[in-house]
């Protein structure tokens, strides 16, 4: 986007936009300009078509040809806005965290939903490897009686969640961060105490191929989970016992190929395997066991 001398308006920088994503072959393109221009306008939502008839300003334009270029190069739309939607909150991303899913989205219902069952609804939520904090946060804003503890083992991660923690309102208070490795970063006392455990670990195969947009700007820390994919899988399994209240839920995202060996690996732990839950587009994604 060249910076015009006569004013411009947004209508025609977002078909310019849209023109350029199409060009190298973007297949949502008018989407994505669509955001672009939210984001460098301002006019976002039911404000974006009364702001395509606006003027834009040389600075507008110029945050505008930055996120375009960045774009163009490569780099994921959520981290070129460095924000994306989940279950209603508006989350700070950067590329020390996944991008949020709408597979995830099932993780962090299905958390939502066990603790609505039960007697009273709440209790104690810890999000193992929370990176954006998108699963837990989502707990702690639609379930009013739960206690949630986020951890991650990368600072920078913990970084972000506590960025988007800051932004979640009154339930803050009800949620806390710590840094460390799954349940070594959790205090003693709590000990047989938590509820649910919820974690969407890292469950790539090391030598799986993936698209350029996650290998080269994804964080593999998140992402590789070792030969089979199951190393954190395994570590979660193996420690939850430990740390569950009896009756209590472990959640575990994973690949649909992976659910018949993590489900093994948690019956030879002494947890039952409760369900396997299916994701939006009805593959296999959600791991539930409990605590005997």
């Amino acid at each position: 986007m060249s910076l015009a001398a006569e004013p411009v308006t947004w209508g025609d920088v977002a078909y310019d936009t849209a023109h350029r994503l199409q060009e190298i072959g973007v297949a949502d393109a008018q989407s994505q300009a669509r955001r672009l221009v939210e984001q460098a306008s301002g006019y976002e939502g039911g404000e974006y078509y009364v702001g395509l008839t606006k003027a834009a300003t040389q600075r507008q334009l110029a945050y505008l040809d930055d996120m375009l270029a960045r774009l163009l190069a490569g780099e994921p739309l959520q981290y070129v806005l460095g924000r994306w939607g989940f279950r209603g909150l508006d989350l700070m991303v950067s590329p020390a965290v996944l991008i949020p899913r709408p597979e995830t989205e099932t993780l962090a219902g299905l958390a939502i939903a066990e603790l609505s069952r039960r007697d009273p609804p709440g209790g104690v939520v810890v999000d193992l490897g929370t990176g954006s904090g998108a699963v837990g946060l989502s707990v702690a804003a639609e379930c009013e009686t739960a206690h949630v503890v986020l951890t991650d083992v990368s600072s920078d991660a913990a970084g972000v969640a506590q960025a988007n923690l800051v932004g979640l309102g009154r339930a803050a208070v009800r949620v806390s961060i710590r840094q460390g490795s799954w349940f070594e970063a959790l205090p003693q006392s709590l000990v047989g105490m938590v509820d649910v455990v919820v974690s969407n670990p890292p469950y790539v195969r090391d030598d799986e191929a993936l698209p350029a947009d996650v290998a080269d700007w994804e964080p593999a820390l998140a992402l590789r989970g070792g030969p089979d994919g199951l190393d954190g899988a395994r570590q979660i399994l193996a420690d939850a016992g430990k740390w569950l209240s009896t009756g209590g839920s472990v959640l575990l995202e994973l690949s649909p190929d992976q659910m018949q060996e993590a489900a093994s690996v948690a019956v030879a732990q002494g947890l039952n395997v409760e369900a396997i839950h299916a994701d939006l587009a009805g593959r296999n994604r959600v791991l539930q066991c409990r605590s005997q």
